[in-house]
């Protein structure tokens, strides 16, 4: 099944998959991708599945829509195509297991849901290091979510995002979205990812968190 890949600044965020003759982009609730950034129109996008064909149309947007870095109205979409809108990348895969990007998890302030099942991964991808992030303050406080996936988005969509992704030799955070930025024991990161030390604490959006590395 075809999906679109969704990422920030070399972060994924979210991966749809495209079962429906028509997907809608944007930056209302009601779009079936929704992206909320001021960036993406409300409206911004539709995609039209024809057969194993998606095509790719712009609906009039204030912002645009690029693939592959130009300029497009419509346009049938190939396996690996990039659309750019704004800061975000969507990538275009329609070949079965083309992607091996895991799903993330939202870390509401005040309320930690339950972590998804994560696909399998293949071994190439199998992690160094371990860890996990407690949460201190809040309904949530004292509650442990172990850092199982490649990227684990936390924070509030729409508010504040930040990502925690995961490397061979460690872990980083990095913000992803909203005027709030995260801030790692009491100053503010910048646009570039930090790595995370064991017994760091950072809080975003209200919630403050401690990174424990195991």
């Amino acid at each position: 099944m075809p999906k679109m890949v969704v990422s920030i600044d070399g972060v994924v965020i979210k991966d749809v998959d495209l079962s429906k003759e028509r997907t809608t982009l944007g930056r209302r609730p009601y779009n079936d991708i929704v992206i909320d950034n001021l960036a993406v129109s409300g409206e911004h996008a539709i995609l039209l599945m024809r057969g194993e064909t998606v095509v790719l149309e712009d609906l009039n947007s204030t912002n645009g829509t690029y693939v592959n870095g130009k300029t497009i109205k419509k346009q049938q979409l190939n396996n690996g195509d990039v659309i750019e809108i704004g800061k975000y990348k969507i990538k275009f895969m329609s070949e079965p297991d083309a992607a091996s990007f895991e799903k993330t998890m939202i870390v509401r302030p005040g309320a930690l849901p339950p972590v998804p099942a994560a696909p399998p991964r293949p071994a190439e991808h199998a992690a160094s290091v371990q860890g996990n992030i407690k949460v201190m303050s809040g309904a949530a406080a004292g509650r442990e979510v172990p850092l199982t996936k490649v990227v684990t988005t936390i924070g509030k969509p729409g508010v504040a995002v930040a990502a925690i992704t995961r490397r061979p030799h460690g872990f980083v955070l990095a913000h992803v979205e909203g005027a709030s930025m995260p801030t790692l024991n009491g100053a503010a990161i910048g646009s570039e990812p930090v790595t995370l030390k064991n017994g760091d604490t950072f809080e975003l959006a209200g919630t403050q968190m401690q990174f424990v590395q195991t």
